[in-house]
């Protein structure tokens, strides 16, 4: 796979330029015997991954998870990976782009999140407020996780698609603040909007007070897959086999939450959390409803990158013509080999 010169993201990513390019066809030299076994990622607290949940189930065979800690985010969920603090972790497909582009060799190689009619972003203000269209949005205050994602790029669509000139979008300020906060931050009347999903919205919304402005499937036009995980090439040129057990692993799990009843999956991620001691809460997790990603197995598709290409190239991401090709591969995904996509 082609790749761009280092251009941002500094010295912690030169780390990451020392390792080798993922070779074509996933080959790597090193005999299966001599391969890792024992997987390092960041998790989330009161929630499952799917990596967790593949382990859980036993789609991951005879591999060890070992989890480092807690991720702040997705953008640094991935640069741990570039910088092998982690092998696995995943973000929003933009920010994937913009950490490629930046010069870091990792390579995307499943979907792990998306959003449908049941799981989705939300774009929230209180009920009674006077914001109801994108332009009472100018001067305000948006809450979102980080800034460089998801979020940023959902609003900033909206924006565009709304009308707004690129001095009015300056104008409408994104402010970072822990999702566990925004709701009382909104309440409160710090923020003027709060982006909130899965659990917290559904809590939100429990409680009652807010409306949503716009949703993430409502700006893209229905349901989507929105972020990959992503694996180091030197990682999977040395631990092809692994790699691809870890990733057919995940394609499992996340077919097994389609498949399953939600009061069995929930039942489930209750058991994880009780499990693995970390000092959680599991209340929220009555609020699940559904697996989110689009695609079976979570296969990756040129329009996962493709339908960002705008605000990427507006933000100086991508500065020449979007290739998605050299973001990601879904050679590792046995289940898709297993003609079940």
């Amino acid at each position: 796979m082609n790749r761009k010169p280092l251009t941002t993201l500094g010295t912690a990513i030169l780390v990451a330029l020392a390792a080798p390019l993922f070779t074509s066809g996933c080959s790597g030299s090193a005999a299966a015997d001599t391969e890792i076994t024992t997987i390092r990622y960041q998790g989330a607290p009161n929630t499952v991954s799917l990596i967790e949940l593949a382990g859980e189930l036993g789609y991951l065979g005879d591999l060890d998870l070992d989890w480092v800690s807690n991720t702040t985010s997705g953008p640094q969920s991935i640069q741990s990976v570039a910088t092998d603090e982690t092998d696995i972790g995943g973000a929003f497909s933009g920010a994937v782009v913009n950490l490629i582009e930046a010069g870091a060799l990792v390579t995307a190689v499943i979907n792990y999140y998306g959003e449908d009619e049941k799981t989705f972003t939300g774009y929230y203000v209180l009920e009674d407020s006077p914001i109801h269209t994108a332009r009472d949005l100018i001067g305000k205050k948006i809450g979102v996780n980080t800034l460089g994602a998801h979020h940023e790029a959902v609003i900033r669509t909206y924006l565009q698609a709304s009308g707004l000139s690129p001095n009015e979008i300056a104008r409408v300020e994104l402010v970072v603040v822990p999702p566990n906060d925004t709701e009382l931050a909104v309440r409160r009347g710090q923020l003027d909007v709060g982006t909130l999903g899965g659990v917290l919205q559904d809590n939100a919304l429990a409680v009652g007070g807010v409306r949503a402005l716009f949703t993430d499937i409502g700006v893209v036009g229905g349901a989507f897959d929105a972020g990959q995980y992503v694996l180091r090439n030197d990682f999977i040129d040395a631990n092809p086999a692994t790699s691809k057990k870890l990733v057919t692993g995940i394609a499992q799990a996340i077919e097994w939450q389609r498949k399953t009843p939600v009061d069995e999956v929930i039942a489930t991620f209750t058991k994880i959390i009780d499990e693995r001691g970390r000092n959680e809460n599991t209340s929220t997790l009555k609020y699940w409803k559904s697996v989110g990603i689009a695609r079976t197995g979570g296969e990756i598709t040129n329009q996962d990158f493709t339908r960002w290409a705008g605000w990427l190239k507006e933000s100086g991401a991508v500065t020449t013509r979007l290739t998605p090709s050299d973001y990601y591969t879904n050679e590792l995904n046995g289940l898709l080999d297993a003609g079940q996509e």
